[in-house]
């Protein structure tokens, strides 16, 4: 008695594909209108927190204390200076640079915060601000570099160094430990006499508490700004149509 052979695997590979087409298009449509339904899930729920956005409370239009002038640009940079002066005959040039203390420190180590913002709908931790202050002065190599908090009524030194003015920017990591520059010893290590003397030496240069009201509502308008262009970036990525693949042409 003849036994039928078995099919090979190319014919069940031959089969497999004949039935494919309308079972596939089948879960590419089932798929497509998923999507698409998410899709609009998403697109709702950014326009929705958009318009809410839109209508926050900005705060008062506040001045920066003179003789500190603001940096042209600066709100459309990622980071960088916000403010500049010269100080002294020797015409030491001055550059401050800022960001939320909440983005620095490790989570919890605010804690005592009030958990109260301030003024125009601004959040708690904007009520605390990291600061990185360039003292150089012309025609040096080196510069110094002040780390501080600064908050409504007072500034706290966190650490302070010497580094060379071709060196990697601190903007991009403002507690960055990198280089290979001796950066002294830790602030609070200090003598209490040296440590009273630097910040004596900062606040003769303007760099006090008077700076917190322009600084904080400074980073109020940039977070806002950079929130509304987030959610217009995102809501564009996800309705951005695709491409349609075009025909070949005759002889291609």
């Amino acid at each position: 008695m003849l036994r039928r052979a078995a099919p090979t695997t190319a014919a069940l590979c031959r089969r497999a594909l004949s039935a494919t087409p309308s079972s596939s298009r089948t879960a590419a449509a089932t798929a497509a209108a998923s999507s698409s339904a998410v899709n609009s899930i998403l697109l709702r729920s950014l326009k929705e927190h958009y318009l809410e956005v839109c209508k926050m409370t900005p705060p008062p239009k506040v001045s920066p204390p003179e003789p500190f002038t603001i940096v042209k640009g600066a709100l459309d940079q990622p980071s960088g200076p916000v403010l500049r002066r010269e100080y002294g005959d020797d015409g030491e040039e001055i550059s401050i640079s800022v960001a939320r203390l909440a983005n620095i420190l490790p989570a919890g180590a605010d804690s005592d915060s009030d958990g109260a913002g301030e003024g125009g709908g601004m959040s708690a931790s904007i009520s605390q601000l990291f600061l990185h202050v360039d003292i150089s002065k012309p025609g040096s190599g080196k510069s110094m570099q002040f780390l501080c908090g600064l908050y409504p009524d007072a500034l706290g030194i966190h650490s302070v160094c010497l580094r060379s003015k071709n060196a990697e920017s601190l903007n991009g990591d403002m507690t960055s430990k990198g280089g290979g520059e001796y950066r002294g010893r830790i602030f609070q290590e200090l003598d209490e006499k040296v440590r009273d003397a630097l910040h004596l030496y900062i606040e003769a240069r303007g760099i006090n508490e008077k700076l917190f009201r322009f600084l904080q509502a400074w980073l109020y308008v940039k977070d806002h700004r950079n929130l509304i262009r987030w959610f217009k970036s995102v809501g564009s990525a996800i309705s951005e149509p695709k491409p349609k693949c075009q025909e070949p042409h005759a002889g291609e």
